[in-house]
């Protein structure tokens, strides 16, 4: 398949995670309906962690198999593995860190800067810093989860790539198909925390259609992105690394949207919204496995 048509394959599968943002203008969500939203998010991306570490450890599972029938393997089983643990720990660790840094910079309602960790923002608190510091931590969450949600897409745009340029075009299709569904999920699960986002008056804090379409581009754009790498270039290696930077990402986001139920004491408003988000995960993979990919 030509480039053009590859790419355009990509941005197929990556638009379409704009079709959950209006929910993120939701004028008067109630108490309930937020939490609802809140669980549905974390019933998502928990099906996505389990689903991009399955993914990621396919090659490291196909070279220790390898070992055992006797055809070598062990260095490329090892190699596999590391890239693995280090893909997990920095995508992780390095949201914690970005975390903790945020919340130094936020100031405190006196003006001095705040030196506590991270949660110490509350969602409706307004702020005189520039860039992401001075958001809400609502609109901070739904950030992370954005950047978390494109590392995984930028692994499924190399799928789609790697597909389309070994002439496998019914794979790709289907590929394009799978992720697309997914992705309009993913656009939920992305606004979520938005519902929650409240101003200092205790008014819903509506986001403008600028700032939901580029929480879909970090979100979405990376499919395309890579799609165009993965139609020139095949790596296991760097398809790992990007699978796993994206679980752990999604792992540090999950904990902070469960913190939020948590702190509601709603456990069955969070069952409730786990068992949807889980189903519409794997719903919408069934589909995909059904068309025979």
């Amino acid at each position: 398949m030509s480039l053009p048509s590859t790419l355009l394959l990509g941005f197929v599968a990556g638009v379409t995670i704009v079709l959950g943002l209006p929910l993120g203008r939701l004028r008067r969500p109630v108490p309930s309906l937020k939490l609802f939203l809140n669980a549905c998010a974390v019933g998502i991306l928990l099906f996505l962690v389990w689903d991009v570490l399955s993914a990621a450890w396919e090659p490291i599972d196909a070279a220790l198999a390898s070992l055992h029938a006797g055809d070598g393997g062990l260095g490329t089983a090892l190699l596999d593995g590391l890239v693995f643990a280090a893909g997990l720990s920095v995508g992780l660790l390095s949201l914690v860190g970005y975390e903790r840094w945020m919340a130094r910079r936020v100031p405190s309602p006196g003006g001095a800067p705040r030196r506590h960790g991270p949660g110490a923002t509350t969602v409706g608190e307004l702020t005189a810093v520039r860039g992401p510091a001075g958001w809400s931590a609502a609109r901070r969450l739904s950030l992370l989860i954005a950047v978390g949600i494109g590392l995984h897409n930028f692994a499924e745009g190399l799928a789609i790539g790697q597909a389309a340029a070994g002439g496998e075009i019914a794979l790709a299709t289907m590929l394009v198909v799978g992720f697309g569904l997914h992705n309009a999920t993913e656009g939920f699960g992305i606004v979520a925390p938005l519902a929650g986002d409240l101003d200092a008056a205790g008014d819903v804090r509506r986001p403008s259609w600028p700032f939901l379409l580029s929480l879909g581009a970090i979100g979405g754009g990376p499919t395309f992105v890579g799609t165009l790498i993965g139609h020139g270039l095949t790596s296991d290696l760097l398809s790992i690394a990007f699978l796993t930077l994206a679980a752990g990402s999604l792992v540090y986001v999950i904990t902070q949207l469960v913190g939020v139920a948590a702190r509601a004491r709603r456990s069955d408003l969070l069952a409730y919204g786990l068992l949807v988000g889980l189903l519409a995960g794997f719903l919408t993979d069934a589909i995909v496995t059904a068309g025979g990919v």
